[in-house]
């Protein structure tokens, strides 16, 4: 038996398929782990227990549920490491532009430049044993929008596995992770559209091929502000408080976790072409693919024989 939901969540579309002799059941309780999630980890929203964390910015310490602590501690690591365009406490920044949201606005330089001031990763303060966070410095914001969805989809797909489903898809907007096999194709493989960054959604540059895997995109084409004849996207350069400049449009992660997807796509958009197409075919547990502004293609080794370009 297959069930379906489409739920609107974390600022995106969210599309559940479970099959499973109890289908119906498992997809509504993924629903509701769904809304813990978001409640939890969300930097949107006012009441998240995410936020109560924000809220306490140079006051105190919070003790957190163990898996937004995880969350917290894994994005500190790769937003310490260098290079990495990921910045877990980039949320003072995202907050100035509002980029994606009906009160976006183009800030001005003396607020950039206050909100660069709060945007240190070493400053988020964690006590593994006390299962506490803080940040040290007034101001300061997590936001774990580069990281939740990825860990949010490993979860619902964890507990769907360990519920006895025979497979399922979710897809965060642009996240998406699969397990099992594709009941509709022979060969059991899941065909996921790569989107052609120049087109209207859903029209695709190519199709990735894959089983019990999950591909995460970033790019520059989904969220924009136009002001005065400038156009804004919403990946920020963390040293200069703007958008990043890059010639990729998009950067497509494949991996066996979607965290890792999220992680990878961006610690690395925005970096050097070269330089990260050659990162990805050193890390054995990613695959990748990069689509620059001029529409050409990079593809990791990995996936030649999984990756399907249209000519």
């Amino acid at each position: 038996m297959q069930a379906q939901q489409t739920l609107y969540l974390m600022g995106t579309t969210i599309n559940l398929m479970v099959e499973a002799d109890n289908a119906k059941e498992l997809v509504e309780t993924a629903c509701q782990l769904l809304k813990t999630y978001e409640h939890r980890f969300s930097a949107n929203s006012d009441d998240s227990e995410l936020m109560a964390v924000n809220h306490l910015a140079g006051v105190s310490p919070l003790q957190v549920q163990e898996d937004l602590f995880q969350l917290i501690k894994i994005g500190k690591k790769h937003s310490i490491e260098q290079p990495s365009n990921l910045n877990i406490a980039i949320g003072p920044l995202v907050q100035s532009w509002r980029i994606g949201f009906d009160d976006a606005r183009l800030p001005d330089q003396a607020e950039i430049d206050k909100q660069l001031k709060l945007i240190d990763p070493h400053k988020i303060i964690l006590d593994a044993q006390e299962q506490t966070v803080f940040l040290s410095q007034k101001g300061m914001k997590i936001d774990l929008g580069a990281l939740a969805k990825g860990y949010i989809a490993d979860k619902i797909i964890t507990y769907l596995k360990i519920q006895g489903a025979a497979s399922a898809m979710i897809n965060l907007g642009g996240n998406l992770l699969v397990y099992g096999p594709n009941k509709k194709r022979p060969n059991g493989l899941w065909y996921i559209g790569i989107q052609d960054p120049k087109k209207p959604r859903n029209q695709n540059i190519g199709i990735v091929k894959i089983h019990d895997q999950s591909v995460v995109t970033s790019g520059i084409y989904e969220r924009h502000l136009q002001v005065d004849g400038g156009d804004y996207h919403h990946i920020f350069d963390k040293n200069t408080g703007y958008p990043i400049e890059t010639q990729m449009a998009s950067l497509s992660i494949i991996s066996d976790l979607s965290l890792d997807g999220e992680i990878w796509t961006t610690r690395l958009f925005g970096l050097p072409i070269p330089f990260v197409m050659e990162t990805i075919n050193q890390i054995s547990h990613i695959e990748g693919i990069i689509i620059t502004r001029d529409n050409r293609l990079a593809v990791s080794d990995g996936l030649k024989n999984t990756f399907s370009a249209f000519h």
